[in-house]
């Protein structure tokens, strides 16, 4: 194998794997150590510079960072259960116990810079957009057919689950920054709009169309099935108050968990969802699943609806057809009948949740903007973010179909330096390389500036608020969030997985202290060879190919060293063994490149938080 490339900011910022797999690649362990310091307005702002939404995702995150984290994977190696650190809500952790911080945050500039910039919709993409672009004097308008910022987040998440008060203060921070909010206004025609000179147009309106389900009996029933997006909407603006006794959920996703978990609230004492797919395969969270059956409500998997059944329009049940999964030799699962009977579920009430569509009615065919044929959606550049009308982008759940918040939040920071750089005459497609520094850690010959000890505590849970009060009301929050100390301690569980190990080959004498003293046999010194081979001859085998190999140029004995980074425990006491110091810890620091930091040869930058 070559000498690994150190420099390639991808390779370290792989290593730090919650950071690697975070669309916003949010500096997790950085922010972490910031709450073990008792410094939350810090990491407050350190989220906020990359999430956004600190106090919102704190909550509702899908948590891309935590399948990935390294704690879960050196647990699971040990024979344990593999928990990974709590950063989700950490994060919240973070917005729950900081200051005011209102006046750190960047300011307009007094001079604008005369470009005007239109966002559809006030969901996370377009206030991600607004929040980079207005400080560097751009003219943000945000266009919402609600009164109030937010979108989807503001009106398909439950408010047991986000607090009204934390979206107005999050979407406040960002309005407050000199942007402009059209509440009430609906935008009926992209051409119309166009007409108003903006000099760019960002679409993040979200998808917000819900699937339904043109089954026997649909439309006799209408009055008692519902739409799942629909009806969370209505039960966030006091449309719906109440539900039948007995209600079925059809869907897999994070939306049916939603519903069910709102319709208990509403006098459903006899809810269920009923899906398609195996329980491990449906798409809500693992814990999004876990907080619905918790509340009492079952979860019945394999079961295909077939029909509505009804008196005279009243509905009375469903019906569902058993299968079970097959799949060919290339791994495509198909649904198989199983020929048993059909079952039969009494119900008052059905709400459909199995996906969501985009809708664009109000986007003419005629301006210049491509749509794929086969699926009706706008061709977007996944880099970009860009349409084929060159100043129009797109963002969101608008752009690639239904996702997270933090999937919206990274496109709406690509679409900001897309438009930044095609707004100061740059190339949209030339995308800055990240800023990184390494900082050695080293305070003295055996100490360092981190806490390098491993806690061996198992994963904290979050307190939740009693259940005999929080199924009686749909907005009283159930998720208390960390006190203070639990959440000291759940940061020391974090293995600072951005402090790296860093191996200077030229001053290692080959003693082989380092391979005495790791406690996961990750560094061998050995002979080079191929990758697949090489993996095999480590002190402990490194079969986990997704995770690289850090191998040295030659020593002077001819043999290389090979770092495994798969259960690296980054507690440096490699670097506290070695006698000549060919090892240190070093803190990598990656800075994603947002809008105006070097996308452009001029104009005001924004100031750091």
């Amino acid at each position: 194998m070559q000498p690994t490339d150190t420099r390639d900011p991808a390779y370290f910022h792989k290593v730090v794997d919650c950071q690697w797999a975070c669309p916003a690649h949010t500096p997790v362990p950085e922010y972490i150590r910031l709450i073990a310091a008792g410094r939350y307005s810090d990491a407050y702002l350190v989220n906020w510079k990359s999430n956004v939404f600190p106090g919102i995702l704190g909550r509702t995150c899908d948590r891309p960072c935590e399948p990935a984290c390294r704690r879960g994977r050196v647990e699971a190696s040990a024979g344990g259960k593999p928990e990974p650190v709590a950063i989700c809500r950490l994060k919240r952790v973070a917005a729950d116990f900081k200051d005011d911080i209102r006046p750190r945050l960047p300011k307009a500039p007094a001079q604008r810079n005369g470009k005007r910039v239109a966002c559809i919709g006030a969901g996370p993409a377009s206030l991600t957009v607004a929040r980079d672009l207005a400080p560097l004097g751009y003219h943000v308008t945000v266009f919402e057919s609600d009164a109030k910022a937010g979108g989807f987040m503001r009106t398909q998440v439950p408010r047991f689950r986000l607090p009204e008060h934390v979206i107005d203060e999050e979407t406040g921070y960002v309005l407050g920054l000199g942007v402009d909010f059209v509440g009430g206004r609906r935008i009926e025609s992209l051409k119309a709009l166009l007409a108003e000179n903006y000099d760019a147009v960002f679409v993040g309106c979200g998808a917000p169309r819900g699937r339904d389900l043109d089954l026997p009996g649909r439309r006799e029933a209408a009055a008692h099935i519902h739409v799942g997006i629909d009806w969370l909407a209505s039960v966030y603006f006091g449309h719906v108050a109440k539900v039948g006794r007995r209600v079925i959920v059809l869907g897999g996703g994070n939306t049916a968990m939603d519903c069910c978990r709102s319709a208990r609230r509403l006098g459903g004492d006899d809810v269920k969802v009923i899906v398609r797919s195996g329980f491990d395969e449906m798409k809500a969270s693992p814990w999004e699943k876990e907080d619905a059956m918790h509340e009492g409500i079952p979860i019945l998997d394999y079961r295909v609806p077939k029909a509505f059944v009804h008196e005279g329009g009243r509905l009375t049940g469903m019906t569902f057809g058993k299968v079970r999964a097959e799949r060919d030799a290339n791994g495509r699962r198909t649904l198989v009948p199983t020929g048993e009977a059909d079952d039969f579920f009494e119900c008052d009430e059905v709400l459909i949740a199995v996906g969501q569509e985009n809708a664009f009615p109000w986007i003419e065919r005629d301006i210049g903007i491509a749509f794929d044929p086969r699926w009706d959606m706008p061709v977007v550049d996944s880099v970009t973010m860009q349409s084929s009308l060159p100043h129009v982008f797109f963002g969101g759940d608008a752009a690639f179909g239904p996702k997270n918040i933090i999937w919206a939040v990274a496109h709406g920071h690509e679409a900001a330096v897309s438009i930044d750089a095609l707004l100061s005459g740059g190339d949209v497609r030339a995308r800055p390389a990240p800023a990184v520094e390494m900082i050695s850690q080293k305070m003295g010959i055996h100490e360092w500036s981190y806490d390098n000890d491993v806690s061996p505590d198992e994963r904290y849970k979050v307190p939740w608020a009693d259940a005999g009060r929080t199924l009686r009301s749909i907005s009283l929050e159930v998720e208390l969030g960390f006190d203070t100390e639990t959440a000291w301690k759940e940061t020391q569980r974090c293995l600072n997985c951005d402090v790296q190990t860093v191996f200077t080959e030229r001053v290692c004498i080959e003693c082989d202290a380092c391979v005495d003293i790791c406690p996961m046999d990750c560094i061998t010194f050995t002979q080079n060879g191929d990758e697949a081979a090489l993996r095999t001859r480590l002190s402990a085998p490194a079969l986990n190919a997704t995770q690289d190999l850090y191998v040295s140029g030659p020593l002077k004995t001819g043999r290389v060293m090979v770092k495994d980074e798969d259960v690296c425990l980054h507690c440096g006491l490699c670097a506290e063994r070695c006698p000549t110091g060919a090892w240190d810890m070093q803190k990598f620091l990656l800075g994603i490149t947002h809008a105006g930091e070097g996308c452009r040869s001029g104009g005001p930058k924004e100031k750091a938080a």
